[in-house]
């Protein structure tokens, strides 16, 4: 067992970074290709080759970051100050995102490419620095599941804001059928999570202070050769490949499925049943899920825990093509999504743990402090099980016929289409993460036994141990931020504050449109 501890101070703290991040990511993944095919003006096809491409940038900028962050040497260690320096770019990148530009058909396809490309580029930049403080914080594997449940719990909850309040927020500010309510509500959010991120790195502390002893190459190698990291891989894949599905096509189901005028009866009370509900009662589950992930993994372990879970999530997903579009329906979908986002929630977390378990394997086995390197895979399969869930929409939707133009009425053939893009297509992705994680080695029994031989291996035995957590973070040398980059990050930040700026004055010099709604957004050709 590990023996540096953390205090509630900090668990809340690391909780507000992964809150502002997967408020950012929750919005992208769910509404983005709405709004890109809806709102923008793109077609499916567009949309679902622009969520792919820019995967192929991710496969190389996602380990790059894990490389230079793990080479990092600052005042505040290795990873923290990450949170610092990219925090007012991930907010500005975000507006860019949402944001329509008064142009024709090629340059608006363009500046999708580019600030879609550039926001992801940002959110690896802070978010994989943010997970790899994961294993820096402590060296204890329960610990970590504890401060990973901390993280999906605030998760959950920025998700649950974002998600409840999009739709009306856009209304207020715009339209939620205008390019402007698109863009003023995503400048609100970014603020918001602009604040998240610094007091982040207010609240946390690196404690352990790890330094690799060999190379980059013999990093990639001992990664490449890391059973259960590849494992853990197509997990991770997995699990955010289920969400991502689900979740980009509420906002189509709930448009052409459930219809814009569907109301839930409770008595005498009667309220809107739309996507934002939907999912936002989701996200409140999945917290749920959360808190229930310590205790069961603590006596089941994470790997049994992860494939029932799983078990589970089949069932209830095939339940779901068979409610009916009926006033009980809809109730029994609630239902459903209550229950379905609990075991969600659960999975969540040990993946974030099971990603630092496979750190420390990694360190005992190869001597490698690569936890950034490792993180960095996780950002990968989140963003690839986003593309993937994204683009498989978009092709799936148009293969089923489905017609974006404002007001179509949807065939049978579309609307069967939505109805398995919501149960079946989930429930078989489920089938193949029990497959998956069938493989993984790291047991609790043996994770136990790597963490007492690291702990000899770091010097964390007895007295020594909390004297090290307490002068981890003065063991560093006392280099400023900007100094404390590697070279080549150096070069990076420099570049992204360039494009930053050319996305600003190209916002002033063409201006936004202002005007375009559902009904008459130009379609791109």
């Amino acid at each position: 067992m590990g023996t540096i501890k953390t205090s509630l101070r900090e668990k809340i703290g690391y909780g507000f970074g992964d809150m502002a991040s997967s408020t950012f990511w929750k919005i992208f993944s769910y509404y983005l290709p709405f709004f890109y095919s809806n709102i923008f003006g793109l077609r499916l096809d567009q949309v679902a080759v622009l969520l792919m491409v820019t995967r192929i940038w991710d496969a190389v900028s996602d380990p790059m970051m894990g490389i230079m962050a793990d080479r990092t040497s600052t005042r505040w260690g290795k990873y923290r100050p990450y949170l610092l320096l990219m925090a007012v770019p991930f907010a500005l990148s975000g507006i860019f995102l949402f944001t329509t530009p008064d142009a024709g058909a090629t340059v608006k396809l363009v500046w999708a490419y580019v600030t879609y490309i550039m926001m992801m580029t940002i959110y690896t930049g802070i978010n994989v620095p943010y997970g790899a403080m994961l294993g820096v914080i402590t060296d204890d594997s329960d610990t970590k599941t504890v401060l990973s449940s901390y993280r999906m719990f605030f998760a959950y909850a920025g998700s649950f804001i974002a998600l409840f309040s999009w739709e009306p927020l856009c209304n207020l500010l715009g339209g939620y059928g205008t390019t402007l309510g698109w863009r003023n509500s995503m400048i609100i959010v970014a603020l918001c999570c602009l604040l998240l991120f610094l007091l982040c790195f207010r609240m946390t502390r690196e404690k352990l202070h790890t330094v690799s002893t060999v190379s980059v190459g013999s990093d990639l190698k001992s990664l490449l050769r890391n059973a259960p990291w590849w494992i853990l891989i197509g997990a991770a894949l997995c699990s955010n490949l289920f969400n991502t599905v689900r979740g980009s096509t509420a906002a189509y189901f709930f448009n052409d499925v459930i219809g814009g005028e569907a109301r839930l009866h409770l008595g005498s009370l009667s309220f809107l049943f739309y996507a934002g509900l939907f999912l936002s009662i989701g996200e409140v589950c999945n917290m749920v899920g959360v808190a229930l992930a310590v205790p069961m993994a603590g006596k089941l372990g994470k790997k049994t825990t992860y494939i029932s879970s799983f078990a589970a999530l089949i069932v209830l997903s095939i339940l779901f093509f068979y409610i009916p579009v009926t006033q009980s329906g809809y109730w029994w979908m609630l239902i459903l999504q209550v229950v379905i986002s609990i075991f969600t929630g659960i999975i969540s977390p040990l993946v974030w743990s099971m990603y630092a378990d496979v750190s420390d394997f990694a360190e005992n086995r190869d001597g490698t402090a690569s936890t950034g390197l490792i993180f960095s895979s996780a950002s990968m399969a989140q963003k690839f099980g986003g593309a993937f869930g994204g683009a498989a929409v978009m092709w799936i939707l148009a293969a089923f016929g489905y017609n974006t133009e404002a007001g179509a009425v949807q065939t049978e053939t579309a609307v069967q289409g939505l109805k398995i893009l919501m149960s079946w297509i989930p429930a078989a992705v489920s089938a193949l993460a029990i497959l998956i994680v069938f493989f993984y080695p790291l047991t609790k029994k043996r994770m136990e036994g790597i963490q007492e031989e690291l702990a000899v291996k770091r010097g964390l035995v007895g007295d020594a141990a909390q004297e090290v957590a307490v002068e981890a973070e003065a063991a560093e040398p006392e280099k400023k931020l900007w100094m404390g980059l590697p070279k080549a990050m150096r070069w990076v930040a420099a570049v992204l504050a360039a494009i930053i700026v050319a996305e600003a004055v190209t916002t002033v010099a063409l201006g936004t449109d202002k005007t375009a709604t559902v009904a008459d957004a130009e379609v791109v050709e």
